[in-house]
């Protein structure tokens, strides 16, 4: 288990530094099958997960959306039959910060 998920969010502002490419190299070894896509040239940490059917991914959907209350950091969730794609960046920066690789493996973690 990563070490990331034991650790949790902090406040973030417009003045709070985007992680350079050196840490987000770092971070992203400690995360399995995320992918950094960028969209609207903001880069984000994405990652699809299936299931059997609907039911289970809207369960899926609600637990994520549990954990990222808790913590105060909000995906972007995309629930379809049998998917859920779960994308996590930091709004404030309009990048990432180490918020969304602690939210990885939070959402990663909630299928252990």
């Amino acid at each position: 288990m990563s070490e990331l998920v034991q650790l949790h969010c902090v406040m973030v502002t417009p003045r709070t530094p985007r992680l350079d490419q050196k840490e987000i190299d770092r971070l992203f070894s400690q995360i399995y099958d995320w992918q950094i896509v960028a969209k609207d040239d903001i880069p984000r940490l994405e990652k699809v997960f299936h299931f059997k059917d609907f039911n289970e991914a809207l369960i899926f959907t609600n637990r994520v959306g549990q954990i990222a209350n808790v913590e105060n950091h909000h995906p972007a969730l995309l629930t379809e039959w049998g998917k859920v794609t779960v994308s996590w960046w930091t709004h404030a920066i309009h990048g990432l910060h180490m918020n969304d690789f602690i939210m990885a493996a939070k959402t990663d973690d909630l299928l252990k």
